[in-house]
């Protein structure tokens, strides 16, 4: 992700989980709020110490942001996402992680429709 399109102030984070709506599975929580200044959407990504040491939860922030760059476009634009991630997504491989992304931002209602 470009750093223009990172949500790293503790007031973003802390305006998105207030005013927000949110969706989880088994590997993530979704927090979505709609930004007029998102274009084409900022995203922050929330690793607690739960799921592992340093080098766990900067993999895992890695992994989120290269699913989220690479889907991009199939995610519908001004938005402000942050993304937790949970114990059970860091044995996961690459594929099934992008899978349960795709699959809490579908059923979040986050994805374009394909025509």
């Amino acid at each position: 992700m470009q750093r223009k399109l990172r949500l790293r102030n503790r007031e973003d984070f802390s305006r998105i989980y207030r005013n927000g709506k949110s969706f989880a599975n088994s590997q993530f929580v979704v927090y979505w709020s709609r930004q007029l200044q998102a274009d084409p959407l900022r995203l922050g990504v929330s690793a607690s110490k739960k799921i592992g040491n340093a080098v766990v939860r900067n993999r895992m922030r890695r992994l989120v942001k290269e699913i989220v760059r690479g889907q991009k476009d199939r995610i519908t634009g001004q938005l402000d996402l942050i993304v937790i991630v949970r114990k059970p997504a860091v044995g996961l491989e690459l594929k099934e992680l992008e899978k349960s992304m795709l699959h809490v931002l579908k059923r979040a209602g986050l994805l374009k429709t394909p025509r």
